[in-house]
């Protein structure tokens, strides 16, 4: 399975992303998408699995979402805008993996792009980092990865260009 993995597009959806993600099985999206023409063209594109985010509207809030928790190729995933990052997880987050711990943790909304092992829960940890205009990031960034058999492979982290800057 090939995933294309976006957040933070902050209603601006840039257009090397469909390029990017052109032989992704699914695009999934940690929040902040911004309006529905982001997310009815990313549909429109591929398969998408999203979750709402701070900035998304009631709309938004209905179509997708906080938490987003599935199988793929036998790994337990758990998508969510807002989370923190290894080992500093926000209290909601915290609370959660008391009860449950999946094995990719997915989220977004600090625009900080990182990708680690957090030995503290045994799971990868995964953020994009923000692939629109708005936000204190200088650089947009999208991700691509494979998993198959359970195993992650092929991660790559792919620069869109200067925030702002048009394609």
């Amino acid at each position: 399975m090939k995933i294309g993995l976006i957040s933070d597009t902050h209603s601006y959806l840039d257009p090397a992303v469909f390029t990017y993600f052109k032989d992704c099985d699914e695009v999934w999206h940690a929040g902040d998408i911004g309006d529905k023409q982001v997310a009815n063209q990313l549909e429109s594109f591929k398969p998408l699995r999203a979750v709402f985010g701070n900035i998304d509207d009631k709309e938004m809030q209905l179509r997708y979402p906080e938490d987003l928790w599935f199988d793929c190729e036998g790994l337990t995933i758990w998508m969510t805008h807002i989370g923190g990052a290894p080992p500093h997880y926000n209290p909601r987050v915290k609370k959660i993996l008391k009860e449950k711990i999946p094995d990719v943790f997915i989220c977004g909304h600090s625009h900080i792009l990182r990708v680690k092992k957090d030995p503290g829960y045994n799971m990868l940890y995964i953020n994009p980092g923000a692939a629109g205009n708005h936000g204190f990031h200088s650089m947009k960034t999208i991700v691509r990865f494979e998993i198959s058999n359970k195993i992650i492979g092929k991660l790559e982290v792919i620069e869109l260009g200067k925030r702002g800057a048009l394609a």
